[in-house]
């Protein structure tokens, strides 16, 4: 019988160090939700497709379900889980929240991250700018009005408060 390998390496996940041990295979996204315990990203179509694992890698978005643990070292990554500061949201899960552009949720941690790395590159995006972003993210369930509508609307809010 084959001993399992393991490997020990550092994340930096939130603006937090996290040490792990993994298999070398193991994906970043299955590292995140059972090694380092967070369920922002979620696991949907699993071939980088739906979105719905979207992190943030040094600022750009990524799709943690097609890298594996260890590509994540020496890396910046951001989840869902860091936006909100204590119990005040983010102006985009705030938005997000009026505009009713999430009913089941599933894919609105990756469409929330991949609109902050949008209004990151351009604070004054049109509709067409956000549909771009977005076009990557899918959504079964509110279909994308309220979303974009939330995004122009955060936009707007971030804007005036810098």
């Amino acid at each position: 019988m084959d001993e399992i390998v393991m490997i020990a390496y550092r994340l930096e996940v939130n603006g937090h160090p996290q040490d792990v041990r993994t298999e070398p295979r193991k994906l970043l996204l299955d590292v995140l939700r059972e090694d380092v315990g967070l369920t922002g990203p979620h696991a949907g179509c699993e071939h980088g497709v739906c979105g719905a694992c979207t992190i943030l890698v040094d600022g750009r978005s990524a799709r943690s379900c097609l890298m594996f643990g260890i590509q994540g070292a020496d890396h910046q990554l951001t989840t869902i889980e860091a936006l909100a500061s204590g119990d005040r949201l983010h102006p985009l899960q705030e938005e997000f929240s009026k505009a009713h552009a999430l009913q089941c949720g599933y894919c609105t941690p990756g469409m929330i991250l991949t609109a902050l790395e949008l209004l990151g590159d351009n604070a004054r995006p049109t509709e067409g700018d956000v549909r771009e972003a977005l076009s990557g993210n899918l959504c079964r369930c509110t279909g994308y009005e309220p979303i974009v509508k939330a995004v122009l609307a955060a936009a707007l809010r971030m804007r005036e408060a810098s």
